[in-house]
């Protein structure tokens, strides 16, 4: 799924978090949204999932701007940083209640015993822990097949194994020609799975390609002082 994002402005008050963003995110690519809090990163992916409207510019996806036209979200799955589930629901049923509410086929069956969520179907969100509520919420993600994909920290609270299974998931789903965006302050994770990096600084995009044209640009050895490097730079301008 191709986004064009063309001249993106948002104000808060006084705070100017996106400052006239110009990007184009093309298909089967996986893509690293990075940058220091406030930043506007959220803001950004808000904006593509319409959550967030902008005060200017446009977002097209699949060459159609998004505006006024909510049917384009059936073609995203998003998952959130924070996943606010019902407390007093059982896992089970908020599977069962997002296919409804889906009404499209989903590989949940698949996704519960790879991430063994078996012994917790029965159980209270409440009663879930921290790590096993991010595995269900992987879980509500991957489970329908959409083009596009929105990973926002997605390795929160993960253990080793269910960190290896969903890099998997993340590179079959590359494999298939979706598109996949991925927020994260784990740097390893970024660049073990990053086909680009999209840096945010103060609203505008600071840089945008390979990890290698980035540790070529800054000319430094290693991802994280690269990364390091962007924002000493800005600082310094």
């Amino acid at each position: 799924m191709t986004i064009h994002i063309e001249n993106l402005h948002k104000k808060f008050g006084k705070n100017q978090v996106l400052k006239g963003v110009d990007l184009t995110i093309t298909e089967g690519h996986i893509y690293a949204i990075l940058g220091p809090n406030g930043s506007g990163k959220t803001t950004l992916i808000k904006s593509i999932l319409g959550m967030v409207i902008p005060d200017k510019g446009q977002i097209s996806i699949l060459d159609r701007p998004i505006k006024k036209d909510w049917k384009y979200r059936k073609h995203i799955n998003y998952l959130p940083q924070i996943a606010n589930f019902p407390p007093n629901i059982k896992v089970r049923e908020l599977i069962h209640m997002i296919t409804d509410l889906r009404n499209s086929p989903s590989a949940k069956k698949e996704l519960i015993e790879r991430f063994g969520l078996e012994p917790f179907l029965n159980k209270k969100l409440s009663t879930l822990s921290g790590g096993t509520k991010q595995k269900v919420n992987i879980v509500l993600t991957f489970m329908f097949n959409s083009p596009l994909i929105i990973l926002d920290e997605p390795t929160t609270g993960l253990d080793p194994r269910a960190l290896i299974y969903l890099k998997e998931l993340i590179q079959a789903e590359k494999a298939q020609g979706k598109t996949i965006l991925i927020t994260s302050h784990i740097m390893q994770f970024v660049q073990e799975m990053a086909d680009e990096i999209l840096y945010l600084l103060e609203g505008e995009i600071y840089f945008k390609g390979s990890i290698a044209k980035l540790l070529e640009d800054t000319q430094q050895k290693n991802f994280e002082h690269a990364i390091a490097a962007i924002t000493t730079t800005k600082s310094h301008a």
